[in-house]
């Protein structure tokens, strides 16, 4: 694949190479790897995990496809991803269309637990891909789960989210599979559901219940402008680094000072306008800008017209907007833009959902 260059300002240039390789090629175990009593389940289990919202990146400049982190802040949706796994003597047996992500992990985890027997895995995601709701990250945080879960839970939620977060990969064409980018979001959002805050290197700063019982609409902009792969290299590792190394600061002062306070004492009006801050600051105003200033157009208009909380979700182009009014409200107000609400769902605050 091509050299993808970086470049953060007038002395900051380098190259990066995406080089695509393997399955169950250049493996990450971390320090975690060692011998653990393992006991394995007899019948399968399943896991269910609830997508993410990205509201935000805080720092560009601290992660890339070889080093997760970068902090963030986002929230879980009542919009699914589940994975069932049994244990089974020998192989690998999978029924999902993106196998070669799945054969990885699985190769990751096995070789992490010294697991040396098989797998039979299905998986169902929630088939929004590429448009900032997290398919990706929400799959394989199920998938971990349930593998975890099926030989008897040798490892923690937050060490399976560390072991997701340094094997982040997406696939090519060919069944090959390149590093990717991951913040660490989509995983915490998905086992403690609510809003998180994440620092860097994948830590969990915070974690709290958001907008119980209120509505969430995700309204889904037609967009000409592609959101992955090389298109989404160039968006978050030139212009958006640029941007965050003006205005880190301020939108981590916005989230310790200002949001985690509204989140606290369920302020949903005050969380919004924090978030609509962000929407103009650093790395964030990079993505929105990324498909066009209509964007801002669409999010302006639906918060001129009364709705608490909008937001665009990772590098978009969907736009989350939670509120106490009803669907028939904000497809009206949606319509007279030319948008329709693709998904009316709610905020969960569970989280994981283990069965067995």
């Amino acid at each position: 694949m091509a050299v993808m260059k970086i470049r953060g300002g007038d002395l900051d240039l380098v190259e990066f190479e995406f080089t695509p390789f393997r399955p169950g090629e250049q493996k990450k175990t971390l320090w975690l790897k060692k011998k653990y009593p393992l006991s394995l389940l007899k019948g399968p289990v399943t896991v269910r995990a609830p997508a993410r919202i990205h509201l935000t990146v805080l720092d560009m400049n601290r992660f890339a496809p070889n080093r997760p982190g970068g902090g963030g802040i986002g929230f879980a949706i009542q919009l699914y991803c589940t994975a069932t796994v049994e244990c089974i003597p020998a192989g690998l047996e999978i029924d999902y269309s993106r196998e070669s992500i799945i054969r990885h992990f699985v190769s990751v985890f096995s070789e992490t637990v010294g697991y040396t027997g098989g797998f039979r895995i299905t998986a169902q995601d929630h088939q929004h891909k590429h448009v900032g709701l997290g398919s990706t990250s929400t799959i394989m945080i199920a998938l971990a789960t349930a593998l975890n879960r099926a030989v008897g839970s040798p490892l923690t939620p937050d060490q399976l989210r560390l072991l997701i977060g340094n094997n982040y990969v997406e696939e090519t064409a060919d069944g090959m599979i390149v590093s990717g980018f991951e913040t660490g979001v989509g995983p915490a959002v998905s086992i403690h559901g609510g809003m998180v805050v994440m620092g860097d290197e994948l830590s969990l700063v915070y974690h709290h219940p958001f907008a119980e019982g209120k509505n969430v609409f995700i309204i889904i902009p037609s967009s000409e402008i592609s959101s992955a792969g090389d298109k989404e290299f160039d968006l978050l590792m030139n212009k958006a680094r640029m941007l965050d190394y003006r205005d880190r600061e301020l939108k981590a002062y916005l989230a310790i000072m200002d949001l985690i306070p509204a989140l606290e004492r369920g302020d949903l009006k005050k969380a919004g306008d924090v978030i609509w801050e962000i929407e103009f600051r650093g790395s964030k105003r990079a993505e929105v800008e990324h498909h066009s200033f209509e964007l801002y157009h669409y999010m302006s208009h639906l918060r001129e017209s009364g709705l608490e909380f909008v937001g665009m979700s990772s590098v978009g182009p969907s736009i989350a907007v939670i509120t106490e009014r009803n669907q028939a409200d904000v497809e009206e107000i949606a319509g007279k833009l030319g948008l329709r609400v693709a998904v009316a769902t709610r905020i969960d605050n569970v989280g994981l959902k283990i069965s067995e």
